[in-house]
Formats: structure tokens, C-alpha cells, sequence
């Protein structure tokens, strides 16, 4: 699995992953109604950890840096 997360990429992810993880246990750990849609900051958080997002690959994009 190569690499296709770039650094800017990872921290808007992690920081958009924990707040929809915040949203969907915000009463605790009852989730109901939109509080699901809060769980794909898990999905957010493990592509921001691996560095790699398999929607990207299906694209053929990548935010990583290129080296010279």
C-alpha cells in the first residue's frame, strides 16, 4: 500500500476526523440519528495514520510531495 496522503492533507484529516468523532459521542456513547454520519472520522483518522486513502488510489491522486 504506497503512500498518498501528503502532510497538510493528514493534519486537515486528523482534525476534522476528531471533531466528527466528538460530534458523534457528544451525549456519551448512545449514537442515534446524524451521530452516524460522526463515525466516518474513524475512517478520517486511519487514512491520516496509514498515509494512505484507498478513494485516492481508485482516482489515481495523490497529495504526497514529489521528490526531485
Amino acid at each position: 500500500m504506497s503512500m498518498n496522503v501528503g502532510k497538510i492533507d493528514q493534519y486537515v484529516r486528523i482534525v476534522v476526523g476528531l471533531a466528527l468523532v466528538a460530534f458523534a459521542f457528544q451525549d456519551g456513547s448512545s449514537i442515534q440519528g446524524w451521530h452516524w454520519f460522526g463515525l466516518v472520522g474513524f475512517v478520517l483518522l486511519l487514512t491520516a495514520f496509514f498515509r494512505s486513502c484507498p478513494a485516492y488510489s481508485l482516482l489515481g491522486v495523490s497529495t504526497c510531495e514529489r521528490r526531485a
